[in-house]
């Protein structure tokens, strides 16, 4: 993925001083927002995939979403939600570390793909800072199946109510006592180094095979081809690749949060005695499913961002 300075890209990259901030954060959150709507129900999935032991709960990604919709109605794929909608602002820390460190890089080399690289490992360690607190209370939320039953470690209290039973208002609370009681402050950030050794490498891969693919597609589309389009279809396979080469750890990092283990490499050994090589795919393909439309969304929504946010002076310097 060589990527020299003198080479003049056909997709040229809107760099951070030339956008107006203040507009750019404003519509990055709701941008944001619509995208986490979207696509929570295949996060929930996954998680409760990598968590369960085999296949005793699901049979894979449609059997899930067909089971939890069926016992526990459409409300079932988005539990946690409302938590983990408050890491809209780890979100908001990502884009601009990534936006910084790239631009404090660039002093440096002119090397696109080491700009990115270091860009997005600095801005994935940021934001899973400020993330994983809440990713482990969403995921426990995410565990607790209908009429009390769940496959993590902490169960919500039920109330009935007009011969229904529901989930209290109250859940989340619930669930941060029971982690506090259980494990006190460390509890919240259980699996913080697994996090770390997933995210990390993720977003260092992604940025610059995402900057790859667009240049390669670019130069076999016709030359009026919108770079919008080419950048819609950059992202996803950048998000399978790196979703395809950091997954093991991914199935390691779900299993020490959610079921409360210590050690990373106790957790990975388990793993492959119980379930083999192939349990290190588990939740691969609702991850997959989940990132290629989050990530042309995020794509187009994050290229448009940017464009709508160029200062007034650059307006005219760059086309869609």
């Amino acid at each position: 993925m060589e990527d020299k300075p003198s080479t003049a890209r056909r997709v040229p990259i809107i760099e951070w001083e030339h956008l107006d901030k203040r507009r750019f954060y404003v519509l990055g959150v709701c941008m944001t927002m619509l995208i986490r709507v979207s696509v929570y129900p295949f996060t929930l999935i996954r998680t409760r995939l990598q968590v369960q032991r085999g296949t005793a709960l699901y049979g894979g990604t449609f059997d899930a979403f067909v089971k939890i919709l069926r016992q526990e109605g459409p409300a079932g794929l988005y539990r946690g939600f409302m938590v983990n909608s408050f890491t809209l602002v780890s979100g908001q820390c990502y884009v601009t570390t990534y936006e910084l460190t790239r631009n404090y890089v660039s002093r440096y080399t002119g090397n696109n793909s080491i700009k990115s690289l270091v860009a997005g490992g600095s801005a994935s360690l940021v934001a899973q800072s400020i993330t994983v607190p809440f990713d482990i209370v969403s995921q426990h939320l995410m565990m607790q199946g209908q009429r009390g039953g769940c496959i993590g470690r902490f169960r919500v209290k039920l109330s009935e109510e007009a011969g229904s039973q529901k989930f209290h208002l109250g859940q989340t609370r619930d669930i941060v006592v029971q982690i506090f009681r259980a494990d006190g402050f460390r509890g919240f950030y259980r699996g913080y180094l697994a996090s770390l050794l997933t995210y990390i490498p993720n977003s260092a891969i992604w940025w610059p095979f995402y900057h790859f693919y667009t240049e390669h597609l670019s130069r076999l589309a016709p030359p009026d081809c919108p770079h919008l389009l080419l950048q819609a279809v950059s992202g996803p396979l950048a998000a399978a690749t790196a979703s395809t080469l950091t997954n093991p750890m991914d199935v390691v990092r779900a299993r020490v949060q959610v079921e409360g283990k210590s050690s990373i490499l106790r957790t990975l050994k388990q793993l492959l005695c119980e379930e083999g090589a192939w349990g290190l795919t588990k939740g691969l393909s609702a991850r997959i499913i989940s990132v290629i439309p989050t990530n042309m969304a995020v794509v187009v929504g994050y290229e448009t961002l940017k464009k709508l946010s160029l200062r007034p002076e650059l307006l005219d310097t760059r086309h869609w």
